[in-house]
């Protein structure tokens, strides 16, 4: 083994945001890490300089230390291997790449863009099932080499894919794959800029980090026979490959920002826990062989194995994702809520109402069982803080009948007598003005929830006025009073 410690890595390009194809990549390789007792690297691609945005690298350590995948090894944590930026490493890359030529594994060529333009479209127009380099500048003599080396004409360095080899290697996803030579063009290895492709960079640098198993998408799985033979021209061992199934939106195309956010930062703002988002991600592809779905990460850590991924693509559905929220938020105490709520109303209308703790934990017990995010203990019963600007509709046509302001009066006339009162002192006062009226005590309950919250559903009613308080309750019923006289008038 190429070490005695597994040793996994995340290996993104710093091109915008986390995807969350890539949060998967990630939480994969540290859950493998943990599970067994190695070390999780975070080493950052950036060698396509035309793809580089500034600030994406901050952005996607930002993104996944939210997640809680902390990595062991990586730009900002001294580690061993470094440096773990791909552009702070050329000199590596070009030490390598002159290694091959010298063995005869790969070429300078030095084609024109208008030569390989040509080329492509010649093969187009032949209806090859692939456009591949022809080898043209693998002929050259070493003084026409030479010659062009001494000119700097424009030069990039390939490589040399034998023809009619069986490529073979395994996969713990895929089991056993093989690819034909035929169908492998000679990669570009190191660009005219002096930059690494992909495909040397990434071989030269698992190798010297000592990376063990490589855990990436499936995307991936094209290029590995050309890490291969990479592997095989320098006499290196190769890791273990495990391919990951693509995200699919549910009509099973794959996942793209067109059907939806793919961004990780994007469910973040949007107020997704990072429990729950972790705990989807993980089942996109996984399980652990039974029907449980609720997880945390140290359960995910301790079931989690490769040979438990599918192969087939797994379905990104959001409808999943918002159940699961709602289950890792009703798992949390309340005080873990209160804090997370607090910090959702300083971001609120309603940061300068200076609400009591006491007063947002009843809002929380009351509304547990009914929200998915933290923000909809605010905006899904705003009327907790604030009196009802306008009142649903229906409920008005269903529920406000011409002796209903007269019922609420009476309502109001009895809840004013009341002394610091319970809950069970709305209730029994309700009950007894009902019975004084000869009603049945609906035809006081659903008038007073339109007038107190200005809806038709919510938590229990009395919990409502309790929380809201007696001079609450009656300011509110006199207020609705004389709002809907004037829109029923």
């Amino acid at each position: 083994m190429i070490n005695s410690q597994p040793r996994v890595r995340f290996a993104p390009s710093p091109t915008g945001y986390l995807h969350v194809g890539g949060l998967r990549t990630a939480l994969y390789n540290f859950l493998f890490a943990r599970k067994n007792n190695g070390k999780s690297i975070l080493r950052i691609e950036d060698t396509d300089r035309n793809r580089y945005v500034e600030g994406a690298v901050e952005n996607l350590i930002a993104a996944l230390k939210w997640a809680g995948l902390e990595y062991d090894e990586g730009p900002d944590i001294v580690g061993p291997f470094g440096p773990y930026m791909q552009s702070q490493r050329l000199d590596i890359y070009q030490k390598y790449a002159q290694e091959l030529i010298s063995k005869g594994k790969a070429y300078y060529c030095f084609c024109t863009p208008e030569r390989l333009d040509a080329l492509r479209e010649e093969q187009q127009k032949l209806k090859l099932p692939q456009a591949k380099y022809d080898k043209h500048c693998l002929n050259l003599t070493q003084l026409q080499i030479q010659e062009n080396l001494n000119k700097n004409i424009p030069k990039v360095i390939r490589l040399n894919v034998e023809p009619n080899q069986k490529i073979e290697f395994d996969d713990v996803i895929r089991e056993h794959v093989e690819f034909d030579s035929n169908n492998v063009d000679d990669q570009v290895l190191i660009k005219s800029d002096g930059y690494p492709t992909y495909h040397l960079a990434n071989v030269v640098d698992d190798h010297l980090m000592q990376i063990t198993h490589v855990i990436r998408g499936e995307e991936w799985l094209s290029s590995t026979p050309k890490h291969v033979l990479l592997y095989d021209a320098f006499g290196w061992e190769r890791p273990v490959f495990a391919h990951l199934p693509l995200l699919l939106n549910p009509d099973r195309s794959k996942l793209s920002k067109r059907q939806g956010d793919v961004a990780v930062e994007d469910y973040r703002d949007k107020g997704y826990l990072k429990e729950a988002l972790i705990n989807f991600v993980a089942l996109l592809g996984w399980n652990a062989g039974d029907d449980k779905e609720f997880y945390y990460i140290d359960e995910l850590i301790e079931k989690f194995s490769l040979e438990r991924v599918n192969k087939a693509g797994a379905v990104f559905d959001l409808q999943k994702l918002n159940w699961l929220n709602a289950e890792h938020l009703r798992k949390k105490s309340d005080d873990e809520i209160l804090i997370l709520l607090k910090k959702e109303i300083e971001n609120s209308e309603f940061k300068n109402h200076n609400i009591s703790d006491e007063k947002l934990l009843q809002i929380i017990q009351v509304m547990k069982e009914r929200v998915t995010f933290v923000k909809d203990f605010i905006h899904s019963c705003n009327y907790f803080y604030e009196r009802p600007i306008e009142y649903e509709q229906k409920a008005i046509e269903k529920n406000w009948k011409e002796d209903t302001a007269n019922h609420l009066l009476k309502l109001k006339e009895a809840f004013e007598k009341l002394v610091n009162p319970s809950k069970e002192d709305y209730e029994n006062a309700l009950s007894k003005v009902a019975e004084e009226l000869n009603i049945g005590k609906g035809k006081l309950i659903h008038p007073l929830r339109l007038a107190v919250s200005g809806q038709s559903t919510g938590p229990g009613m009395f919990d409502l006025l309790y929380i809201l308080g007696k001079d609450e309750v009656v300011q509110r019923i006199l207020t609705t009073i004389e709002k809907l006289k004037v829109t029923k008038n």
